[in-house]
């Protein structure tokens, strides 16, 4: 499903005359959870839109450096302090605009803390692309 469904988001960024990006990065799970699960789903697609694009992925740009408990359940303020300063970059970037790739976005809140994480390590764009928009109703 990563090939089609990256393929899918590359194809908007590649159409859209407002999107320039310089670097692809996927939204990092935790070590923890990546040993468990074996795989990063938004690294996955993350691969498939650079590759498209024919633009550098950096998959260890971001590292998320708190376990943060799943968000499902919960709110919108909950899912923002749930993920407040789970995310760093690793070095000083020289992208000057980064695509944070991830599977579903529900409120946002880990698109924006990635977002910040990136723009303190010298991104001066961020633009996030997900897959799917999840409905809350809460």
């Amino acid at each position: 499903m990563a090939g089609p469904l990256g393929r899918l988001i590359a194809e908007v960024v590649a159409t859209d005359p407002r999107i320039r990006v310089d670097l692809v990065v996927p939204v990092p799970l935790h070590a923890a959870r990546l040993r468990d699960r074996g795989f990063n789903q938004a690294e996955l697609l993350a691969v498939e839109v650079a590759d498209y694009l024919n633009i550098p992925l950096n998959p260890r740009a971001l590292q998320r450096v708190r376990a943060t408990p799943p968000q499902t359940g919960l709110g919108r303020k909950d899912r923002r302090a749930n993920v407040r300063d789970a995310f760093v970059a690793r070095k000083p970037l020289d992208a000057a605009s980064v695509l944070v790739v991830d599977d579903v976005m529900s409120t946002g809140s880990t698109g924006m803390e990635c977002a910040r994480a990136l723009r303190q390590s010298g991104a001066h764009q961020v633009v996030i692309a997900t897959i799917a928009l999840a409905v809350l109703d809460y």
